[in-house]
This record gives C-alpha cells, sequence and structure tokens, in this order.
C-alpha cells in the first residue's frame, strides 16, 4: 500500500533532532536523509531505501529514521527487512504509530496475522482517528477466524471513512466468512434441527428449486421449536411453483397460527397483485407499514421476487400515482425505493420513528407482546430499556431475551443489533441452534450491504470483478465469470483470488487443461499451496492422471474443514483407478457426507464386490438408494439462471448446511 507517512517524517529527519544532544551531525548523513527524501518523492523506493540503510548506520538511535527505512522497504517488499526496520524503531521508542501499524502489516504479508494483532491493536490506541488501523487489524482478525471481532474493527474503519472501499469489502467477505462458519457448525451440532431445515429451504428456494423447498418446508410445519413464520415461506414456495391455492391457505394458517407474522401479510399482497386487485394489495401493505415500518423496508423486497416484469412494472407504476389515502406516502416511497425506482430513497426518518407510534397506540407492553403483534422495533426496544445492554460489562441479557431480541432486531432490519444478539447467545450457549440461525441470518444481510456498498464505491476495481465473477461462477454463468476474471486480472495481473476464480471456472466449464495451465503457474510460486493443489488435483483426475492427482490431493488436506469430505472423495476415486482398492475404500468412506447423488456410495459398492464383501456392498448400495429416493421426494431439477441481478445474487453465495 502506498503511504502518505514517509514524506512527513523524511522531512522531520533534516532538522536538528533533539535526541543527538550536542553532538555535531556525521559526515554525510543530512545528505543521505535529503537524498533520501527526493528519491521518494520521485517513487524511487530502491533507492531511497538504500540511502536510509547507509544514514541508520551513521545515527542508529533515531527511531524515525528506522521508521523511514522500514517503508522504503515495504514499499519494495522486502518484508523481512521492513519488518527488523520497525522492530528496531520500536525498540527504542515503543509508542510510534507508523512501526507499530506497519510492523502489524508486514506480519499479516508474512502470514503471521496472530503475531500481527498486538502491534495493530497498539496503532489503533495511539492513533484512533486513522481508519488504516481498524483496517488492518479487521484483516488479520479475519485471517485468523476472529469474524466478529474483525466486524467490529472494519465498522470503525468504515466509520471513520464511509468511502473506505476495501474496508466494505473486507467487512462483507468477514459477514460471509461468519456465515459459512455458522453453518459448518450448526450441521455438526445438530444438521436435523427444524433451523438447519429452514436454512436450507431457504438456499434452497435461491438455486430456484422450489419444489424441493416445498417439500422439505413442509416436514417443519409441526416441528418444535419452530423457525418464524415457516408457513409464510411455504406460502411464497408454493407461489414460485405457481400453486396460489395452496399458497392462499399457508398464509391464512399463519395469520390464524401466529398474527404478527408480517411475511403473512406480504404473502396475501403478493396474491392479491397477481389477481389484479391492486387496491387489496395496497390496502395490505397499508397494514403491514402501520405495524413496524423497519420490517415492511426490510423485507418489502419479497414481495415482486419471480413476478413477470410486466406484471411487476404495472403494479410499481400504480403504486407511485396511487392516492395517499390508500397507502401512505412514506410507506409508497419506501415500496418503490426497494425496488430501486428512480427518484425514490428510503424515508429512514419515518422507518426511525416507528417504535415510537407503535408503542403510542398499541396497548400492549410486554416485549413478547410486542412481537406476538409483528411490532417488532416496539419489541427491540422494550429489551433494550428493560435489560442491559449487550457488551456494557454489567448483567448480560438472559438468554430468552437475548433470542427474543435477535428475532426482533433481524425482523425489523436492525441487523447488526441480531448479530450482537446471536453472538452473545452463543457465549452462553456455544451450541445454542437459535444462536446460530440468527448469526446466519443477520450476518448473510449484512454481508449483502456491505459488498453492494463497496460495489457502488469501486465499481471497476479487480476486487469489484471478482466478485461479479464469484456471481455469476454461483449462478453457473462460467462465460461470464471468466470475463469478469479476466477483468481483474487485467487490473490486477497478480491477484490470487482472480487467477483461482478463472481457473476454478475452467475447471467447471470442461476446460480442465485451462485450469492446469493456471495452477502450474500458481504452483511454481507456492508449492504447498491447498487450494491450488486442489484444484490441480480435480483436473487431473478429469484427465485420467490419477497418480499425479493423488500428490496434489495429498497436499490440499490443509484447507477449511467443510472441504475435507469432498477432497476424500476425490482421493478414493484417484486410488479405485490406481487399484489401490483398500485405500480407495477408506477415503471414500471419509467422504460420505459429501455424496449428494449416490454416486459414492455405488463405487464404494463395487469396490466392496472387488474385496468379496458382499455384506457391506449390499449396504452401500441401500445407501444409494436412499440417497436418490430422498432427492426424488424433494422434486430435484437442474437449477437454472435464477431471476437475480449480479448483486442481488451476492446473498445466495453463503454455505447452509
Amino acid at each position: 500500500m502506498k503511504t502518505c507517512f514517509n514524506l512527513l517524517l523524511l522531512i522531520l529527519l533534516v532538522r536538528p533532532y533533539a535526541g543527538l544532544g550536542q553532538q555535531p551531525s556525521a559526515p554525510g548523513f543530512d545528505s543521505l536523509v535529503a537524498a533520501a527524501e527526493k528519491a521518494q518523492a520521485a517513487n524511487d523506493y530502491a533507492t531511497a531505501a538504500a540511502d536510509l540503510s547507509r544514514a541508520v548506520k551513521l545515527h542508529p538511535e533515531i527511531p524515525e529514521l528506522w521508521a523511514n527505512l522500514g517503508l522504503m522497504q515495504h514499499e519494495i517488499s522486502d518484508t523481512s527487512g521492513a519488518i527488523m526496520s520497525f522492530q528496531k524503531a520500536l525498540h527504542i521508542n515503543p509508542s510510534l504509530y507508523v512501526p507499530n501499524l506497519f510492523l502489524g502489516i508486514d506480519y499479516q504479508h508474512s502470514g503471521k496475522s496472530e503475531e500481527a494483532i498486538p502491534y495493530l491493536t497498539k496503532a489503533e490506541k495511539i492513533n484512533p482517528t486513522d481508519p488504516q488501523a481498524p483496517l488492518a487489524l479487521g484483516r488479520a482478525y479475519v485471517r485468523v477466524d476472529k469474524f466478529n471481532a474483525a466486524a467490529k474493527e472494519l465498522n470503525r474503519a468504515i466509520t471513520l471513512d464511509s468511502k473506505l472501499g476495501a474496508a466494505w469489502f473486507t467487512l462483507g467477505i468477514a459477514r460471509l466468512d461468519q456465515v459459512e462458519s455458522d453453518a459448518y457448525l450448526m450441521s455438526s451440532v445438530d444438521k436435523a434441527s427444524p433451523f438447519a431445515g429452514a436454512l436450507y429451504a431457504e438456499s434452497l428456494e435461491k438455486q430456484a428449486r422450489f419444489g424441493e423447498a416445498v417439500t422439505l418446508l413442509k416436514t417443519l410445519l409441526n416441528s418444535d421449536p419452530q423457525p418464524p413464520c415457516i408457513r409464510s415461506e411455504l406460502g411464497f414456495a408454493l407461489i414460485r411453483e405457481h400453486d396460489a391455492d395452496g399458497a392462499a391457505s399457508a398464509f391464512a394458517d399463519e395469520r390464524t397460527r401466529h398474527p404478527g407474522c408480517g411475511l403473512a401479510l406480504l404473502g396475501q399482497a403478493r396474491l392479491a397483485i397477481e389477481k389484479g386487485d391492486t387496491e387489496q394489495a395496497l390496502k395490505t401493505l397499508g397494514e403491514l407499514w402501520k405495524r413496524d415500518h423497519g420490517f415492511f423496508a426490510a423485507n418489502v423486497a419479497v414481495l415482486l421476487e419471480g413476478m413477470p416484469e410486466s406484471q411487476s412494472s404495472a403494479f410499481l407504476n400504480n403504486v407511485a400515482a396511487v392516492d395517499n389515502s390508500t397507502l401512505p406516502a412514506d410507506a409508497r416511497d419506501a415500496l418503490l425505493a426497494a425496488f430501486n425506482q428512480p427518484g425514490f430513497t428510503t424515508p429512514q426518518a419515518a422507518v426511525d420513528d416507528a417504535s415510537a407510534k407503535s408503542t403510542e397506540t398499541s396497548p400492549v407492553r410486554t416485549a413478547e407482546d410486542y412481537y406476538a403483534a409483528g411490532q417488532f422495533e416496539a419489541c427491540k426496544n422494550k429489551i433494550d430499556a428493560g435489560q442491559k445492554p449487550i457488551g456494557s460489562g454489567a448483567k448480560p441479557i438472559d438468554a430468552a431475551h437475548l433470542r427474543l431480541l435477535a428475532a426482533c432486531a433481524f425482523s425489523t432490519g436492525d441487523n447488526r443489533t441480531a448479530s450482537e444478539a446471536a453472538t452473545e447467545l452463543r457465549t452462553l450457549d456455544p451450541h445454542s441452534i437459535e444462536g446460530l440461525y440468527w448469526s446466519i441470518q443477520a450476518n448473510e444481510r449484512l454481508a449483502f450491504q456491505s459488498l453492494a456498498h463497496f460495489q457502488q464505491l469501486e465499481p471497476d476495481s479487480a476486487r469489484s470483478h471478482v466478485l461479479l465473477g464469484n456471481i455469476y461462477h454461483q449462478l453457473e454463468r462460467y462465460d461470464d465469470a471468466q470475463i469478469e476474471y479476466q477483468k481483474a486480472l487485467a487490473l490486477a495481473p497478480s491477484d490470487p483470488a482472480a487467477a483461482l476464480g478463472l481457473a476454478t471456472s475452467y475447471l467447471d466449464n470442461y476446460n480442465s487443461k485451462g485450469a492446469i495451465a493456471l495452477a502450474q503457474d500458481a504452483l511454481a510460486r507456492n508449492p504447498d499451496d491447498p487450494e491450488w493443489n486442489l484444484l490441480m488435483g480435480e483436473a487431473l483426475i478429469d484427465q485420467r492422471q490419477f497418480a499425479d492427482a493423488e500428490l496434489h490431493l495429498k497436499k490440499s488436506l490443509n484447507v477449511k474443514p467443510q472441504m475435507l469430505p469432498g477432497i476424500h472423495a476425490l482421493m478414493g476415486k484417484a486410488y479405485a483407478e490406481t487399484g489401490d482398492t483398500k485405500l480407495a475404500i477408506e477415503e471414500l468412506k471419509l467422504g460420505e457426507s459429501s455424496d449428494t447423488d449416490g454416486s459414492l456410495e455405488y463405487l464404494l459398492a463395487r469396490l466392496y464386490r472387488q474385496t468379496g464383501d458382499t455384506k457391506d456392498a449390499i449396504e452401500a448400495l441401500n445407501r444409494m438408494k436412499l440417497i436418490k429416493q430422498q432427492r426424488e421426494a424433494r422434486g430435484v431439477k437442474r437449477v437454472e439462471d435464477p431471476d437475480l441481478s449480479p448483486v442481488e445474487a451476492v446473498a445466495s453465495q453463503v454455505s447452509t448446511p
């Protein structure tokens, strides 16, 4: 990163330095510093570093001089030299900001993020107004999988500089990493939980697999505990399956059982729009707005999902011209803003006063009553007013109120409070399924918001093209993904995420030779990189080079735990092809959890037969049949391109159980 510190420090150094007492300047010292300053101004950092290296030999007692040398070494990517120079500076004066900041940054570049954190923490305390310190600290926390701590620091950086695109991007990635970690933990703790099922159903809907989602949601209707608004979720899935009568029944049932479920009102408004009854739709939306402005603004975008463009456009045109007596003007503005209609923005002031209006007009008094009535902002504020705030150091909110706070905050669009409440709930109970559920829900929204904000700030940056490439890849639009990754590499030829994304797109688009060429180049620089070794191993299997694939797959085992079953499955396939049946069986058994279509169980059955193990072969075949039956029962169909814009599809990238 380019730095604004070096010129200032170099100018200071050519002035008399109090710490030298009455010593005369050593011969050539001033001229060396002046030459270094001139070279730095011309962006000739190598010459500046050489001049400063000679200068510190003359006056090694000046900490700022070591700091300047470290900065120049940092600029020419001499990381080990920079680390040594910053350490020298801090040994003389531990309170200097620049050496603490850049020592932390360079430790990160060296893969030593844990060692970086104390220096970056100290830098932030020394200079709390510079966003670069919390940005670097947030990145360090991401690399050691402390995602909540990362989010806290990155939010601080954004508060200091709201246009800092790198902070928005890193925050979005940290939130997605938190979702992925939570989803993996949920699948490990209780994959059969109704909350896990609800998340999986939501994931299926994002992939346009509505038949599977309907089947799954129906199994959750009588679960206890039950995820919120499960019947309304079913109703929207049925709408996408063109079962309007079934959807109407689901929404009506929800309103009878859980009158506060705002999603049911949105569903009924959707059905009214589809029938051409705009007046009834607006009346229902007006009722929802009156209940909770925040819920309306945060959730109304679901209203028109999957609707034909001609129908949705006609409805929005009617809304723009509607009489205020049918739908209040602020509700109309919020609705049109949700669908990016020109000239309309979300009326934040109107949303912010929701609590006061709800409290004044409602006879209910407890947070539970507010939640049941669908007044989520009032519910959240009631808990905040009656309990000790999160992170206050006082007696924490009890688990029951934390669950309620997470639900109410999420429902009214306060995703940060929902995430914090979920984190606090998991502190009380590390394996709380509801804590994981709300953390996943809130952080997914927060990730989407952060990445969308980043794209607004840096629409043509390498990172933005990588992000779009990832989205297109998720949508299986591999040609579009490759174009985006290539744009990123044109802007930043050494960007590792762009190169890996391009290689993965090649592999998934049946171009294993192209993937191998990129992997060979990457592995020449870093032979032990687990992700590149995994990609190379998979590409070599496609090329039927099984022995070479085994070598790379073994090097890929140092990856995220959730990726390991897939790697073991690939290793099992390779061993099976090279005739090592025993090892193949062992690896395939380790990879069984990644079998989504029964193919691994079929291969296991074939291998068991080869060893004469009829019993295990029959059991493997039975497991294969069960997997296939479950897929057929869910109504599996090939995922088509969902009706999402690339930015809207960011939220569909997260992993779910």
